[in-house]
């Protein structure tokens, strides 16, 4: 089987190219804008079973031509633009990406996906990887199911719902075989240092200050980003076709929570620090439209697809931390913007 990836270079999207690879789940076309947040250095070199490709979905031409000379098996769309703070600071971004890339994207899938003879069309699958930020804010109580209502509260959460919307079209209108999952927040290895997980680790190593939103009693849904992809993987193979499944860790935090502990995990494994880390915590005026709440129904997909996150919050996080102190050259790189260097100019290998 062989796959187009967008967004493979991404934190979700180089676990899925990395593990897929590696289970020898598919051979995988992994197509990348390299924006700021992707990154060469989190994926496998090219070879046979893992081609690149340099180029921005709305670059239609460029999008056609992948699809005819490598002529996948299906599409896993993890691309998107996917930071609240940047949307609320520069929305005209998310809406490029997340909503007109996600159209060019069904727009040229549809094409390839005619083209194919019957067995192939019927074993087609497009898979658009979404977020529980569509659905918006949740009170102290309940979970969010795939019937939930949609009301986003951010940009990006809007962008989201609107490319979530184009799948579900494309599937009632034109018949494309395609299924919508929506995941709740991930970590793990190889995310960019914005997100909360990955900045507060390295800001703790380093003794910086530690900012917390508001009062830090948002709660979010916590999910392994190893553990997604294996849901993807099952989604993708099992999944019925014009449905949405929701994705979550069952792992509800408040943000104070969360950096807690990696405060206590940073101190464990760096004995050495002198400096005590939940001192540098510090609580800071709350961003616009905040959510306060997250959580995810996962029953369908547990239940249909007999799918369970495999690893504990304590477990997991403990592993992140521990692949931040041990990988010194990728977070310099990143930090430093010398991954960014190296771009392919729109190549093809």
């Amino acid at each position: 089987m062989k796959l187009l990836v967008t967004g493979g270079a991404g934190f979700i999207g180089s676990c899925f190219v990395r593990e897929s690879l590696q289970t020898g789940f598919a051979d995988i076309v992994n197509f990348d804008a390299l924006t700021y947040a992707g990154n060469l250095d989190s994926i496998p070199p090219a070879s046979d079973s893992h081609a690149f490709v340099h180029g921005n979905l709305n670059d239609v031409g460029l999008l056609s031509e992948t699809f005819r000379q490598h002529r996948p098996d299906g599409v896993i769309h993890f691309a998107a633009e996917s930071h609240v703070d940047r949307s609320i600071d520069g929305p005209a971004a998310f809406i490029e990406t997340n909503i007109n890339g996600t159209f060019a994207l069904l727009t040229e899938t549809l094409k390839h996906w005619k083209s194919l003879g019957d067995t192939e069309q019927q074993s087609f699958r497009f898979l658009h990887v979404s977020t529980d930020e569509v659905y918006g804010s949740l009170g102290p109580d309940g979970y969010f199911s795939e019937t939930s209502p949609y009301q986003p509260s951010s940009p990006y959460a809007a962008s989201k719902a609107a490319a979530d919307h184009l799948v579900g079209a494309w599937h009632q209108t034109y018949g494309l075989p395609a299924i919508i999952t929506n995941c709740s927040n991930n970590y793990g290895p190889y995310q960019f240092p914005e997100k909360l997980i990955p900045l507060m680790i390295l800001s703790a190593i380093e003794g910086r200050s530690l900012p917390v939103y508001g009062d830090g009693q948002n709660v979010r849904d916590w999910l392994y980003v190893s553990d997604h992809c294996a849901a993807l993987r099952t989604v993708f193979e099992n999944g019925k076709l014009g449905e949405t499944y929701n994705i979550g860790g069952n792992c509800e935090r408040t943000n104070i929570e969360v950096v807690q502990s990696i405060c206590e995990v940073v101190q464990e494994l760096k004995p050495d620090l002198t400096h005590d880390c939940k001192s540098l915590i510090r609580f800071v005026t709350d961003r616009p439209g905040h959510d306060h709440r997250y959580a995810i129904d996962a029953t369908k997909i547990n239940q249909q697809l007999s799918w369970q996150p495999q690893h504990t919050f304590d477990t997991a996080l403990r592993e992140t931390v521990k692949w931040y102190l041990e990988n010194d050259a990728w977070v310099e790189r990143v930090l430093s913007g010398d991954y960014r260097l190296e771009r392919l100019g729109g190549e093809s290998c």
